[in-house]
């Protein structure tokens, strides 16, 4: 007996895991509102790294995320619009 589905089939699109330094300003807060701004995406994150420093106006947050050639661009413009994320570039 084969059973056969009637909903409709999406294609298959493989995660891609790319890793990316993303640039704040605010110290501490902007990081915590970049990690807030990942939570809400949805996307997977597999590795978290930040660099916070005094007296330096730029923190850096290095992540790998799982997402699809098709969700990057959307991810990136996503980050982007957090008001303290001044670039978003890949590792």
């Amino acid at each position: 007996m084969t059973v056969i589905g009637h909903s409709p089939r999406t294609a298959w699109a493989p995660r891609l895991q790319r890793r990316l330094e993303i640039v704040t300003t605010g110290g501490m807060d902007g990081v915590l509102r970049i990690g807030a701004a990942l939570r809400a995406c949805g996307f997977p994150v597999r590795d978290f790294t930040v660099e916070v420093r005094d007296g330096v106006p730029y923190s850096s947050v290095t992540c790998t995320v799982s997402v699809t050639s098709d969700e990057s661009a959307t991810f990136e413009k996503q980050m982007g619009d957090v008001p303290a994320v001044v670039s978003v570039a890949p590792c």
